[in-house]
């Protein structure tokens, strides 16, 4: 809108000023007719006149004696005029007529017509796409083509996905020098599939392939293809791909491929559908009846589970490239690509770091990396130091802390109790993780948080290490109920983790000895309805009361197994609530000092265990704990979980 004013205005004021140019701007003038002219003549009253053709301008003294100028139209074949003016002593000046060049005549006749057939061509360019898109340039591709001077990502870049770094870089070498591999029969992938949960580095591994190809690069986004208009999609992809062969060997990089990819066959337009057929057009233009040779399609997406499997299939996608989450070395690496750019105290270890956060992804360490750069500018130091990082860290991990919130004595008594049966049950139970920290100070919505890490990286999970995790959980409202006889709405989110840790291991893993290793209640993986809507209805009613049975059996096991140790360690768990009550937060050194009776140490623990790449995609996680809900009448089950 802004554009086209300015436009608009420009327009005129060129307008104007070509208007003022060829018109000069004419003295104001008495219209006279001729025989006052000639009468006034007589009397002496003209002073003096300009003839031009049968046009006569000048001045004369009116009866007041003011000067005023005079435009009179004489008769052409007046011969007396000249010597009636000459005997009245008036000045004559006699102007010729100017020849004005057929050119400037011609320009000055046609300049309105041909100003306004200007803008109209210049308006129709803009409809039919002459610029970035129009009314008739829809069907226009929007891809990108970079350059090396837009993309300026490298491999070196990219960290932590060794494995996926290897499989574009054969790609990149096969443009650069295809007979290497192609005098033993080999043919060129025609695409390459980039998967991974988000913020793993898909994106930016694309980003590098840019950088480090010598060959035409073409960028645009899955969800650049469809539009309002009917047909668009498919014309994009055919424009798209007509580029990519005049610039062929190329690459064209397609990010979030899943907007335009989808299964077909559901969804409410059926077969007609405009997405349907924007994919249809891209399954023909990858490998259909006219081969597309030299062009390899590089598609990025963190839901390959939706995508058509004519899509997936070799010749269209000739390979699927993981790119994880990085486990501890490939964290490492990340970190240290992160902290070039940021000035670093001595006492930054990097590989420290990775062993405390296990789980975070490309995006999340660079996110923490950014966080102590902003903490540390915060307080106005030079160099960013370990203490930022792990300011930074728990402010990722577990949230803001929100010291200005008002608790009441006795809220911070339950929220120190609940937190201390977490934190004590994780210590006595030989399978659960380590308790990282504990801390009743609230953070996002929770009042309080117990966070574990692991020792190692966990690729799975053994029957021994989820019945802990389900006992921990338990240990807040028994923190609660031992010692204060009440209780709360805090641990609503604890049995919701809980039933559903015990729920899985009992239909889906199979770690249920009176159900045997079977799965119930499938899901229905529907992707336009939400994938989990439904379930299907293949267990009996019968079985449906046993698995609720066996899944009530695991929790009160476990609740009771919880209830056991907090009755043990009753002294332990006083120790644990006053010194959170007192202090705020414990590390695990202060932990373990506290537990043996002796005052903590106060100090940060840097030195934290490894931890963990991978956790099952089913199971809730025990490494943080949300503690009590601040209103009593929102159930606790709404609570953010920080990990």
């Amino acid at each position: 809108m802004g554009k086209n004013l300015v436009l608009w205005l420009v327009i005129g004021l060129t307008m104007m000023s070509l208007f003022n140019m060829f018109s000069a701007p004419m003295p104001k003038a008495d219209k006279m007719a001729y025989s006052t002219f000639v009468e006034r003549v007589d009397q002496g009253m003209v002073e003096t006149a300009t003839i031009k053709d049968n046009q006569v301008v000048g001045q004369y003294r009116d009866t007041s004696g003011e000067l005023k100028n005079f435009d009179v139209t004489v008769p052409m074949n007046d011969s007396t005029l000249s010597q009636r003016l000459l005997d009245q002593h008036v000045v004559v000046n006699v102007k010729e007529k100017e020849e004005v060049p057929f050119f400037l005549s011609v320009l000055i006749s046609w300049f309105p017509m041909l100003l306004l057939i200007g803008v109209w061509v210049f308006f129709m360019r803009q409809m039919q796409g002459g610029g970035k898109g129009g009314a008739m340039g829809f069907g226009k591709s929007k891809a990108k083509l970079l350059n090396q001077d837009t993309a300026r990502a490298t491999f070196e870049d990219v960290a932590g996905c060794d494995e996926a770094k290897q499989e574009v870089t054969e790609v990149i070498e096969f443009l650069r020098e295809p007979s290497k591999f192609t005098r033993l029969g080999g043919k060129i992938p025609k695409g390459m599939l980039l998967v991974g949960p988000p913020g793993t580095g898909k994106t930016l591994l694309a980003r590098a392939i840019a950088g480090e190809a010598d060959v035409p690069f073409f960028s645009i986004s899955g969800s650049d293809f469809v539009e309002m208009f009917v047909g668009v999609g498919a014309s994009r992809v055919r424009d798209m791909f007509e580029q990519a062969k005049k610039h062929a060997p190329c690459i064209i990089f397609v990010d979030e491929i899943d907007a335009m990819g989808r299964h077909r066959g559901a969804g409410i337009g059926g077969g007609n559908d405009e997405r349907e057929q924007t994919l249809n057009q891209m399954l023909v233009e990858m490998d259909g009846f006219e081969s597309n040779e030299g062009v390899i399609l590089v598609a990025a997406t963190n839901r390959p589970d939706v995508l058509d499997p004519a899509l997936l299939r070799p010749g269209r996608f000739d390979r699927q490239v993981v790119v994880p989450r990085p486990d501890l070395l490939g964290r490492e690496q990340i970190l240290k690509v992160h902290m070039r750019k940021v000035p670093l105290s001595s006492d930054v270890n990097a590989k420290e770091l990775a062993r405390g956060t296990p789980g975070f992804s490309g995006a999340d360490l660079a996110n923490l990396v950014n966080e102590a750069a902003l903490n540390a500018a915060r307080y106005d130091r030079d160099k960013v130091t370990r203490a930022d990082f792990e300011t930074a860290k728990d402010k990722v991990m577990m949230g803001t802390e929100r010291r200005s919130m008002i608790i009441s004595d006795e809220q911070k008594k339950t929220t120190a109790y609940h937190e201390a049966g977490h934190t004590l049950v994780a210590k006595h139970l030989k399978n659960a993780d380590p308790v990282h920290k504990v801390s009743i100070i609230p953070r996002g919505q929770a009042l309080g948080i117990t966070m574990q890490m692991p020792e190692e990286d966990r690729f799975n999970h053994d029957r021994e290490y989820l019945r802990d995790q389900i006992a921990i959980m338990m240990g807040g409202r028994l923190g609660e109920e031992l010692v204060l006889g009440q209780m709360t709405t805090g641990a609503s989110n604890d049995f919701e983790r809980a039933t559903q840790l015990a729920r899985n291991m009992v239909t889906q893993w199979g770690m249920s000895d009176e159900l045997g290793p079977m799965v119930y209640g499938e899901r229905e993986h529907e992707p336009f309805l939400g994938r989990e809507i439904t379930r299907q209805t293949n267990i009996s009613e019968e079985t449906a009361r046993k698995i609720d049975a066996v899944v009530r059996k695991l929790i009160e096991e476990n609740y009771g197994r919880a209830k056991h140790i907090l009755e043990k360690h009753m002294d332990q768990l006083h120790l644990l609530a006053k010194a959170l009550i007192k202090y705020e937060t414990l590390d695990t050194t202060d932990i373990d000092r506290v537990m043996e009776g002796k005052e903590p140490l106060l100090i940060k623990e840097y030195e934290k265990p490894t931890g963990s790449s991978h956790t099952p995609p089913e199971e809730p996680s025990a490494k943080v704990d949300v503690g009590s809900e601040p209103k009593a009448d929102k159930p606790a089950g709404d609570e953010a979980k920080a990990n």
